[in-house]
């Protein structure tokens, strides 16, 4: 049984927070750095992933 990727989000800061969302899914808010060599990170809590769109970066890292 193949288990689905996690969820992609492009975002456009180098700092993110992450909640999981609303509902029964929901969890703490965490922040999480984005790391420049990787341009993603992903959610410990709900493995959702965040990439930078670094052409339209709003922050300096």
């Amino acid at each position: 049984m193949p288990i689905d990727p996690p969820e992609t989000q492009i975002v456009t800061q180098w700092k993110v927070a992450c909640d999981g969302g609303e509902g029964p899914l929901g969890h703490p808010r965490v922040w999480l750095p984005i790391p420049e060599d990787t341009g993603y990170v992903e959610c410990g809590y709900c493995d959702k992933r965040f990439e930078i769109d670094r052409a339209h970066a709003h922050d300096d890292h």
